[in-house]
């Protein structure tokens, strides 16, 4: 069994794989302070609620955005299932065509996205990936990553709203009644939620004027789930997309030659 972890800046994403098979997915909150036994005794309390055991782990992998976590989760690994995980970055084999200015640039989790769209999803390519930033990610019709856009997520929109005014709160995010807000935090809502459903439409027009053709549109991240139904485009909702992308850059570079 493969374990495949991805850190981001909020949430980090922990997968348990036999073969193509994910056996469990679990979000933990990403903790800067954490060290590798705190991230270790969380590995294994995500096993045991899933029923499952660190022996059967036969390798790991690890992509992450945040350098200065990286070394603790892969230390916490190193002691929960005694394997050495393999690490998302430079001189790891993608089979990625990377059009961008500086390919070194390109943050492993949209090169994860990418690969795992690449071998699932039609062509020509759009993911968008929901979490701290909002990402999309454009691929044409022979499968090369030709760059994308960043957008705020709705987390730090929501936060920015709130430590800039001084009247406006907190809120859930959750679909409210009525497009048309009635009280303050239903606009909120509103104006979040379907704010980032209204760009997102905006944006995949625009892609797909730029590049001449029809994309198919896949999106993840732990706000998809609430945002794509809003959206006028047809957006397929992947929620393991990373996972699945770990795991073919495991079988990638552990593969015999």
């Amino acid at each position: 069994m493969i374990l495949a972890i991805d850190i981001g800046n909020s949430n980090i994403v922990i997968g348990l794989a036999d073969g193509e098979t994910i056996l469990f997915r679990e979000r933990v909150a990403t903790d800067h302070t954490a060290t590798a036994l705190q991230y270790a005794a969380m590995l294994r309390t995500a096993f045991d609620m899933n029923g499952q055991s660190a022996t059967d782990v036969t390798g790991a992998i690890v992509s992450s955005v945040v350098p200065g976590v990286t070394g603790a989760v892969t230390g916490a690994v190193e002691k929960f299932a005694r394997v050495q995980p393999l690490v998302v970055g430079p001189g790891i084999k993608t089979g990625l065509r990377i059009r961008i200015d500086n390919p070194a640039q390109l943050g492993s989790d949209l090169v994860v996205d990418a690969v795992a769209g690449l071998r699932h999803y039609p062509l020509p390519l759009i993911i968008i990936d929901m979490g701290t930033a909002t990402t999309l990610s454009v691929l044409d019709g022979n499968g090369d990553y030709l760059g994308g856009m960043i957008c705020p997520g709705m987390a730090v929109s929501n936060a920015a709203l709130v430590g800039g005014t001084s009247q406006l709160p907190k809120i859930a995010f959750e679909v409210p009644k009525n497009v048309v807000g009635r009280n303050t935090v239903d606009c909120m809502k509103s104006g979040l939620l379907y704010g980032s459903a209204g760009a997102l439409d905006g944006l995949i027009d625009r892609v797909e004027a730029e590049i001449g053709a029809r994309c198919t549109v896949v999106a993840t991240g732990g706000l998809a789930g609430t945002v794509v139904p809003l959206c006028r485009h047809s957006v397929l909702l992947d929620d393991d997309l990373l996972l699945k992308g770990l795991l073919i850059l495991y079988e990638k570079n552990t593969a015999p030659v």
